[in-house]
């Protein structure tokens, strides 16, 4: 059966609703399978290859403003290590108030144990500082944020600048730096060792099962690399500014896992700041409305002015 467009009369106004329609589907296509799909605030560049780890293709998007502001954001999704995508981007707002971001992918614990997946995230950085001019953003300036196991993931990355344990060598631009200039951790894990004693029953199952495939064994079996793979052990002087926001509610992550971390940064005497939403759980609206948006917007912009 062949399949044709409906017949209008040329140069009704059906005509040219249809004409643009078809148009929409055409752009809507190619975003699907390219490279580019252009908006009214910027353009996003979709999976753009920043490593490969033996025929592992590492990718990630990069959505860019108009106007971009000097701060570049490196986001990090969730999905308990062992799922998830840079597709789910929930930064959009900050998008729209001129902030370059890059969504990133990173291998998930079902094929990589830790520390891949912070390697990973590192090789990303590097990527961006050494191919900037190419794809027209500021990169001297990250701020990386994640939400969930990406909120544990980005405040890893963003303490342990420097530490060669934590780098790896992926990628092809390891003369760039993978450091970071500010951390925002939205409900992420902080200290590995101490999850499961903190978390409710129906969490506990949970961070059970995924920490055994994260780390290859459970926390008490496998202590310096759960000590490694948590952000608290890493804080020192030299500490980027925090900002944590976290459901007071959360039956996942267990709230005080950013209590922790506050306290070792205060510890520290680094700026940090936590942020308890009431009521709220693991994840959603709340953490994204105009509310969190505004503090998030308001951290980063002391950032760029300090």
């Amino acid at each position: 059966m062949s399949h044709s467009r409906p017949h209008t009369p040329h140069g009704s106004q059906r005509g040219r609703l249809t004409s643009r329609c078809w148009r929409l589907l055409g752009a809507l296509l190619w975003l699907g399978c390219g490279a580019r799909f252009v908006f009214g605030a910027g353009e996003v560049l979709r999976n753009i290859e920043y490593a490969q780890v033996g025929t592992h293709s590492l990718k990630l998007d990069l959505y860019k403003p108009a106007q971009p502001k000097s701060s570049l954001l490196v986001f990090v999704h969730g999905g308990g290590w062992r799922e998830g995508s840079k597709e789910s981007m929930p930064l959009g707002a900050l998008v729209q108030d001129g902030f370059a971001v890059a969504s990133v992918n990173y291998r998930l614990s079902p094929e990589a144990q830790f520390p891949a997946q912070a390697h990973d995230i590192k090789a990303a950085i590097r990527f961006l500082r050494a191919q900037q001019k190419q794809l027209g953003v500021a990169a001297e300036h990250i701020v990386i944020v994640g939400a969930s196991a990406g909120g544990h993931l980005a405040a890893l990355v963003g303490v342990s600048n420097g530490n060669k344990a934590l780098e790896g060598a992926v990628g092809t631009h390891t003369n760039q730096s993978s450091d970071v200039q500010g951390i925002v951790s939205l409900f992420g894990a902080s200290d590995l060792t101490t999850i499961l004693a903190q978390s409710t029953p129906q969490g506990r199952i949970f961070r059970a099962q995924a920490l055994q495939l994260l780390l290859g064994g459970q926390p008490e079996e496998k202590t310096e690399l759960a000590k490694l793979a948590s952000p608290v052990t890493h804080v020192d002087a030299h500490s980027p500014p925090l900002l944590l926001i976290h459901g007071d509610a959360d039956p996942q992550m267990p709230p005080a896992q950013s209590r922790e971390f506050a306290a070792a940064y205060e510890s520290a005497q680094r700026p940090v700041q936590l942020v308890l939403i009431p009521g709220a759980v693991h994840g959603g609206k709340p953490f994204y409305d105009a509310e969190r948006i505004a503090l998030m917007k308001a951290f980063l912009q002391k950032l760029a002015a300090d």
